[in-house]
Order: C-alpha cells, then structure tokens, then sequence
C-alpha cells in the first residue's frame, strides 16, 4: 500500500511505496506535492469528475478518535511557523539587527546553518513543526523549511516555497510504501524590492547544491505546504498502526488544500486498512481522475480490487500501473535478499546493482549490497557501500548504526 508523505527528505508519501499511504514521507516523512489538475484544450469544457471532494471525509466512521484528534491535527496546522520561548530568545541572541551593510538574509544563514551555531542534523524519523525542528535541532526538509521560515517572517523577511522535481526516493514500515518528494524556501530581501535586483531571493536548501543544479521547480503555496505537514503526520501515524489518528490528519489536510491529491491517497490506504472498502476506492478514484499517472493510486487501486476478488478489474489497474512503473520499488531489492540468503551472492550483487540504478540513493540497498560484496570477498566494494549507506540514511540512528557497522568493517580489514 502507497501513502504519499510529503517532503522528508526533502519528503512524501506514497501507498508506501514517501505516498501510497496516502500517497505519504512518507515519514514520510512524504513529499508529496500539490496534485496536477487534468485541463482540456482553452475554450472546451472540463470533462465531469465522477467523484466529488466533499464525499471524501468520513467522519462518522472514526468517531472515537475525532475530537481530541481533530483539534489536536487543527491546532498544529495553525500553528506551524509558531517561535517558541527558546526561539525568540536565540533571535534575540544571535539575529541581532545586522549593520546596514548587511544582508539580513545572510545572517539568517549563519545563525542556523553554520556548523558553529545550531549544527542541525538532517533527520526524517518524524515531520516537526517549526518549533520541534529547533529543539530537537534535526528535521527532515519540510520540517527544516517550516523551522527557516518562521525565523524569516520574524526577522520581517518575505518566504516563498518550492517543490524540487527530483526523482521520488522510497522508504517502508511494514508493508507501507513511502514516497519523498523534495522542497526548499526562498527568502526575500528586508524592505521593499530594489528595481532590477536579480538578487531579490535567496534560495535556502538543505540538498548538496550538485543535485539541485538544473533541476526544475514548482511553487507552493504555503496551504500546500501545510497540507504537506499533516499528510506527513498522517502517513507516520499510519505506520504505527494509529488508523483514527491518521485519518484525522489527512482529513484536515484534505480541508486545508483541496488542490492537493496527496491526503486523498492517504485516506484511500486508511479506509482499506479499517475495512472501508467503498470509502477507499472512492479515495483513489478521486486521486485517479484528476492525477492519472499517480502510480502510488494505481498500486494502491490494484492491491483493494484484488483484496475484494476484482481480479478482472484489478488485472486491468495492475496493468496501467505497469505502464506507469514497469518494477515496483524494492522489487530487485527483494530478489537480492532472496539470492543472497541462498548464498548466490553473484546473482544477488547483480539484482542490488540494477535496484541501485533505480533507486541510486537508497541505503538499504548499499547496505544489502555492501553484504554481497563481503560475501564475495570483495572488502574495499563493501566498505564503499557500507559507507554510502551511512551517508544516505535518513535518520541519526540508522546513520549512528551504519557508522559502527564501518568502523568494525575497516578494524577487521586492518588486522
């Protein structure tokens, strides 16, 4: 199942395939971003939607969970960019009103992002609000652009947000897909715009600057951005098994921008996990109509057809997912594992490499990859991967593990 998380990573959801939940990312996480309307040609009319927004929600079928939950979803989308105390007090501390000769932007920079202040750390085990993102000193991207942003509108500084069109990278919890999408800020100058100043806004992002070069974007409007948050924390809440909470959160993120498919996704996975199944296609067909090449919909789709013995018409979803996503993630992963547990680590280096061109960062799969090569005898192909599985993790635990694991790895090749 796929929920769309959104930005983690940078991060979105998917039945988790970052956003099959709902799309999560998720953690997921995912990104997860704003959902392309399907236009007709200038002048003709738009085909009718077979599926209304508003038969969406369902509301009476979670009722034990609604109003703490509800209000708890509504709160925290309220008060996403909220400075908490100890904010403040750093702003007061370290954004002192820099001298006329400098850019306030760049003291912003300096104050968060140098090694020798905040020293945050990049992590995507949960989506935080602003304020969470500077106690812990860690978030993944959206929770890192949330954090940037809320000091920039204290500091009276104009923020504008991107989605990045990287390729979507995937995680899972379970049998839970996420896909993770990437967004960064923009941040504009204090005072009004000066007339032919190409140096208006000043991109902040949290990505090797080598992977964003010449890559495109799409602007976001901060509803999406919300919307992006509590899909994230709808996604994480689905993989822990908090179905009523989760729907909650992609409920309201579903209120908060209708434009976005992504929460859309989420529920359809939710009401399939809560045995909704009427309410669950009626989820994905939402999603469908208006983004026919989501796969994340697709694959969900196939999966609750299947569920209900529709196998003609699962045959049929299965096959326009195909089209869409001739192998799903971790499919060659899988084949790995399976060769390299029946001690074929050749075949099982071969299917991790090929898995590998699909999904280049991904650190289970350098992990798994650095086991072959070990196998095989290979020590300085597995230290390699061993350590791009480390600097490609997305927590600071998995990246704490994988760092031991290196350690021990180069103490036995130095004896």
């Amino acid at each position: 199942m796929k929920p769309n998380r959104s930005p983690r990573r940078g991060m979105h959801l998917a039945a988790p395939r970052a956003a099959a939940l709902a799309s999560a990312f998720a953690p997921a996480f995912a990104a997860a971003f704003a959902a392309a309307l399907l236009l007709v040609l200038a002048g003709c009319a738009q085909a009718p939607r077979l599926v209304a927004i508003e038969q969406l929600p369902q509301d009476h079928l979670f009722q034990a969970t609604s109003e703490a939950t509800a209000a708890r979803a509504q709160a925290e989308a309220d008060g996403l960019f909220a400075m908490s105390e100890s904010m403040r007090a750093y702003a007061e501390r370290v954004l002192r009103e820099p001298g006329a000769w400098r850019d306030r932007r760049q003291s912003l920079i300096d104050a968060l992002y140098l090694k020798t202040s905040l020293q945050l750390a990049y992590d995507a085990e949960a989506t935080r609000t602003a304020a969470e993102a500077f106690e812990a000193r860690a978030g993944n991207c959206l929770s890192l652009v949330l954090m940037t942003a809320a000091f920039a509108k204290h500091l009276d500084l104009p923020v504008n947000y991107q989605q990045v069109l990287l390729d979507d990278e995937f995680s899972r919890a379970g049998d839970l897909f996420f896909v993770s999408g990437h967004v960064n800020v923009m941040v504009g100058r204090f005072g009004p715009p000066l007339k032919g100043d190409d140096a208006q806004w000043l991109t902040i992002d949290f990505l090797p600057q080598v992977e964003l070069r010449g890559q495109r974007t799409v602007a976001l409007d901060e509803r999406t951005l919300v919307a992006m948050f509590l899909n994230n924390r709808a996604a994480e809440a689905l993989a822990r098994g908090e179905i009523g909470t989760a729907y909650w959160y992609a409920r309201t993120a579903l209120q908060r921008d209708p434009e976005f498919a992504a929460p859309a996704n989420t529920l359809g996975v939710i009401y399939q996990r809560a045995g909704h199944f009427e309410a669950a296609e009626r989820a994905l067909r939402f999603v469908i109509e208006r983004e026919p090449k989501s796969a994340s919909a697709w694959a969900n789709l196939t999966r609750l057809l299947r569920t209900q013995g529709r196998h003609a018409e699962a045959q049929v979803a299965a096959a326009r997912l195909a089209a869409l996503e001739p192998h799903p993630p971790f499919h060659f992963y899988e084949l790995g594992r399976i060769a390299l547990q029946g001690g074929d680590a050749a075949r099982a280096r071969e299917l991790l490499l090929r898995e590998l061109r699909l999904q280049p960062q991904q650190h289970e799969v350098h992990f798994l990859l650095a086991q072959a090569y070990a196998a095989l005898g290979e020590a300085p192909a597995a230290t390699r991967h061993l350590g791009l599985a480390a600097e490609n993790s997305p927590t600071r635990q998995a990246r704490a593990i994988y760092a031991a694991k290196l350690e021990r790895l180069r103490a036995v090749r130095q004896q």
